[in-house]
């Protein structure tokens, strides 16, 4: 007899699965295991409604010795918020690793996707950023900017955060209403501004041209808009004078930054980079020199979205949440 599935809402999913430690920690195994295991990842599947600004990426992965793989469907809308609704949107499907049936739904809305992706940036920053790390720039003023504030609070002190964006009314409500304690927060008018004696960068826009043309020495950066092949956040001629990190080199040849930088000539196609996974498992080196510009060019992963699902799922298991389906 099949089992029910379980179903967890938003608010279940927001109660299990805060965006702490544990979750940057259970996002950094997933990306250590696509370097040491035989991980099942295929390309994302993504449709394009050009005319609503919209998109809809479907990532999956199979991660050897987890119980449970998700299948997640990820709209992004970006003009809903002249329509007083959220850019983001989703939900995932977790399946039995064994028999392939139907496990449970996590009906998050997006919220798991926006864990993972700012866990995400705590890993890069973590493994890349010097150790020292005080002051970020933080290029976006959306949910996801917030989010990566507070995941990068957790792995580097941070004690100052400059918010650009280019509605700067967008900018000032969000330095205004974020209180973080022992971090200042403030809005500035111009990405130089915000860059100027940062240690870290974080670009978070889905732009569709460059806002980031110059880096400092020391700084880290990590890209998180370019998550499809006509968004570009960073400079070709920056990136081809940084230490690049990929998440996925085969996609970011593709989705990211680094396609730009290969189509502009600045890059050769077949020139091989890190992986972030790779220098977490010790395969590959990290940040050369505490002068070093790296960048982490993260374009999201199905292995991502398999870990924090069955996470949730284990949570939500253990503690009695959601409510079971039985067909």
């Amino acid at each position: 007899m099949k089992d029910p599935i379980l179903i967890l809402t938003e608010a279940d999913l927001r109660a299990l699965v805060p965006l702490d430690l544990a979750a940057v920690d259970c996002v950094e195994d997933a990306f250590r295991a696509l370097a040491t295991k035989p991980v099942a990842m295929p390309p994302v599947l993504r449709l394009d409604i050009p005319e609503h600004r919209g998109e809809v990426d479907i990532k999956t992965a199979y991660i050897p010795g987890l119980a449970h793989f998700a299948i997640k469907i990820s709209p992004g809308f970006f003009g809903n918020p002249a329509l007083g609704l959220p850019s983001t949107n989703g939900m995932m499907v977790v399946l039995s690793a064994t028999t392939g049936l139907v496990q449970a739904l996590l009906l998050d809305s997006g919220y798991l996707t926006d864990v993972r992706t700012a866990a995400a940036g705590a890993v890069a920053a973590r493994h890349l950023a010097r150790a020292d790390a005080q002051v970020v720039a933080i290029l976006g003023a959306g949910m996801q900017s917030e989010m990566q504030l507070r995941a990068l609070a957790l792995v580097r002190p941070i004690r100052e955060a400059r918010i650009w964006a280019r509605d700067q009314a967008k900018a000032q409500a969000f330095a205004a209403r974020l209180n973080l304690p022992g971090i200042e927060v403030s809005a500035v008018s111009t990405v130089e501004e915000a860059v100027s004696e940062a240690d870290l960068v974080v670009t978070t826009t889905p732009s569709l041209t460059p806002i980031l043309h110059d880096a400092h020495p020391g700084q880290h950066i990590t890209a998180m808009g370019s998550d499809s092949e006509h968004k570009n956040e960073i400079a070709p001629a920056l990136l081809a004078r940084v230490q690049y990190i990929a998440d996925r080199l085969s996609q970011t040849r593709v989705l990211g930054e680094l396609h730009h930088a290969v189509a502009a000539g600045l890059i050769p196609a077949g020139r091989a980079f890190a992986e972030l996974g790779q220098i977490i498992a010790g395969q590959a080196p990290g940040r050369s020199d505490p002068q070093a510009i790296t960048l982490a060019d993260l374009t999201g992963t199905g292995i991502q979205d398999t870990a924090i699902a069955t996470l949730a799922v284990a949570r939500a298991k253990a503690k009695g949440a959601g409510r079971a389906y039985s067909s």
